[in-house]
């Protein structure tokens, strides 16, 4: 599978080039300017309580769309798309275990299957670049750092779980500006919840996180910590469902719905 390609500035490229299988890497620095999402799949059964969670948890989980059952196209975010094969890559939980990462998931679809999309942090880094500021993962794999942390979130049913992370290395004096432009933008989980320190969030070493890939933190900058959408996978962990359907971390579904309409 190709998990390199050259910079894809069209979100309705990027998820053709998704769906006839020739990407399946990282998403970050593609599409500047457009929403990119997390993604959750759950059963209906499972959907109402997964609904509650993401509204006790909005933070980490803030709802951008959720399709009607059994339809695979966000009429709101991308009108035309597929959810089921404009993905790059996936995870497909049964009972709890991911059971495999494959770039289509067509043969899995169901008429009882509801779709979250939620926002993500990428949905800032255009923001952020566009103040100067250098976002680390892009310039170095693509893959942003992230990590299971301490801090647990709300439970709601069988939901429940750590909070997930995500860290992008920044000066003292770049961090506040950082702070200042994703406190903006809700859908990109706010502002930081926190800076420094990785202990204090529970993380034991900061070179090997749980989701992503590691990134270079010079001797003048400090980790930086958002929210993360990856947070679900954990609680499907605890839940369990029968079956769910996330996004690989990093390989997100890129939307038509541009990253300022989300700013606040």
């Amino acid at each position: 599978m190709n998990d390199t390609i050259d910079t894809i500035a069209d979100p309705a490229e990027l998820r053709r080039l998704c769906r006839e299988g020739a990407y399946s890497g990282p998403t970050s620095g593609h599409a500047a300017g457009y929403v990119q999402a997390n993604m959750v799949i759950l059963p209906a059964a499972e959907a109402e309580d997964f609904a509650a969670y993401c509204k006790s948890n909005p933070r980490p989980c803030p709802v951008l769309e959720i399709l009607d059952r059994g339809d695979p196209v966000p009429r709101g975010t991308a009108p035309g798309a597929d959810i089921r094969t404009d993905l790059p890559r996936y995870r497909v939980f049964r009972n709890g275990e991911c059971v495999a990462e494959p770039t289509d998931i067509a043969g899995l679809w169901r008429d009882d299957l509801v779709t979250f999309l939620l926002g993500c942090s990428f949905i800032a880094e255009e923001a952020l670049q566009g103040a100067g500021l250098e976002i680390r993962h892009i310039a170095e794999t693509g893959y942003v750092s992230m990590y299971r942390t301490d801090r647990e979130t709300v439970p709601v049913g069988a939901f429940e779980g750590p909070m997930v992370v995500s860290m992008r290395p920044f000066t003292p004096e770049d961090a506040d500006r950082a702070e200042e432009i994703t406190a903006r933008y809700p859908m990109a989980h706010g502002g930081p919840v926190h800076r420094g320190d990785p202990a204090a969030l529970g993380i034991r070493d900061i070179a090997e996180p749980e989701y992503g890939r590691p990134v270079t933190i010079d001797d003048d900058q400090i980790p930086v910590f958002w929210a993360c959408g990856v947070t679900p996978q954990e609680a499907i962990l605890n839940a369990r469902p029968s079956l769910a359907v996330t996004h690989m971390p990093g390989c997100m579904f890129v939307g038509d719905r541009t990253a300022e309409s989300t700013r606040v």
